[in-house]
């Protein structure tokens, strides 16, 4: 057979694969309306307990722990099937799952509702992470994937904004409750047109007997770069989203300003240099990344301790101003080291069981750094008397945990190539 008619045998082998940005684009919209379904109650949370007579330990729940929890627990037997099936089709079916929960949500009749349709956008938020990467790494080289996961990172930004600013907003014109059913709309066209669009790579496992779950994570209980990742990240998101859920609060009570201002501010400066700098972590990590494997990892540990660093002076700033100069470097700096960090848990991870491991890595994770986190700086704070400067305190104890994830991060970028190999060795 001649190269040529081996080529056209190949070409007609292979199928034909989507177009990688689009893949990349389409999934950034699904991200952000992820993220804008899950905080859209907190935006309306007033008109909610209003109609239904509840109290804030009830929004509360709905808001943090029963999510969460659902969320993780949904997260890894959903992973276990993204490894055989179709990572695709998993993304779009939990996109279509969580909209329709989002939009019934709209139609409560009571907290039982609430919860169960809470529950509901829980689970169908589950498939999304874990395959979407998985996804995205067959789609972009190493090299590349820094760039693809910043991109797919602005998500928690902009879906941020969407679910506090976007909800309310449709809520002051139309009700509490077409906020909901608008919000479902986009998240379900978007479910159909991904399904249509985007094609799943081929996989050289597809054929294999799925490995039981157990020796997987026994294997990488084993593995010190899994492990470092995994405490970087955890401990690095406890000491962001403690800040991140306090901090508007902070502004209120140290400086005297009204909520609408202070979560206003927040997101400026906040949520602008950190957009600026998720984008930029993900080209310099590609850069690096070009150069050895420790790169991103390096680069997110040294940008974690300097955005730990500019946070906790934040939280002492001597006025309002000066926090709002110093929450510039903080996003910055904080806006993209995790881009860092999932790009090199992608590296490390095998094909066969890349979704399941991940799953895994954002369970811990996610546990760790949004049911304690928040708990724990508020449970502080109360206890050095919920006076004028009893947040910072608070505050002061839970934000250096960043520092805890840098050494983490370090640590892992020694391992990282070596350890990938010896994971590449036991699949073959």
């Amino acid at each position: 057979m001649s190269m040529a008619e081996r080529k056209c045998v190949t070409d007609i082998a292979a199928p034909r694969l989507s177009n990688r940005w689009l893949v990349l684009f389409l999934l950034l919209l699904i991200f952000i309306f992820n993220y804008a379904d899950r905080f859209l109650i907190s935006g309306l949370v007033g008109p909610i307990k209003a109609e239904f007579g509840l109290g804030d330990g009830f929004m509360g729940l709905l808001m943090g722990p029963a999510f969460v929890v659902l969320y993780v627990l949904a997260g890894i037997p959903i992973a276990r099937l993204a490894d055989r099936k179709s990572r695709i089709a998993i993304i779009c079916a939990g996109c279509v799952v969580w909209s329709l929960f989002t939009g019934l949500t709209g139609f409560a009749t009571g907290p039982a509702m609430l919860a169960l349709c809470r529950v509901g956008v829980g689970i169908g938020e589950a498939a999304f992470v874990a395959p979407a990467y998985s996804l995205l790494s067959d789609y972009f080289k190493p090299e590349r994937r820094g760039i693809a996961f910043a991109i797919l990172g602005l998500a928690t930004y902009f879906g941020q904004i969407a679910g506090y600013a976007g909800g309310p907003a449709i809520a002051h014109v139309h009700g509490w409750r077409s906020a909901f059913v608008a919000m479902a709309v986009p998240g379900i066209l978007l479910g159909a047109i991904a399904w249509m669009l985007i094609r799943e790579p081929p996989r050289s496992n597809a054929s294999a007997v799925q490995e039981a779950f157990a020796p997987i994570i026994r294997r990488l209980a084993g593995i010190r770069s899994y492990i470092a990742l995994m405490v970087g990240m955890g401990f690095g998101t406890l000491s962001g989203v403690s800040f991140g859920f306090w901090g508007p609060t902070l502004f209120v009570r140290n400086y005297g300003v009204t909520e609408t201002v202070a979560s206003n501010a927040f997101a400026a400066y906040f949520g602008l240099a950190g957009l600026t700098g998720m984008l930029v972590f993900g080209v310099v990590s590609d850069w690096l990344a070009r150069k050895g494997p420790e790169g991103p990892p390096r680069l997110a540990a040294f940008s974690l301790f300097a955005a730990t660093a500019c946070i906790l002076l934040v939280a002492w700033a001597d006025s309002f101003e000066h926090a709002k100069m110093l929450a510039i470097p903080s996003g910055l700096l904080g806006g993209g080291w995790s881009v860092g960090v999932m790009a090199s848990l992608q590296y490390l991870l095998p094909d066969r069981y890349r979704a399941t491991a991940t799953a895994s890595f954002v369970a811990v994770t996610t546990l760790l750094g949004f049911l304690v986190g928040p708990w724990l700086a508020g449970s502080l704070s109360e206890m050095f008397g919920d006076a004028s400067d009893s947040l910072r305190w608070g505050l002061t104890f839970t934000i250096p945990t960043g520092f805890v994830a840098a050494l983490g991060l370090w640590y892992a970028a020694r391992n990282l190539g070596a350890e990938r190999d010896k994971l590449s060795a036991h699949e073959g």
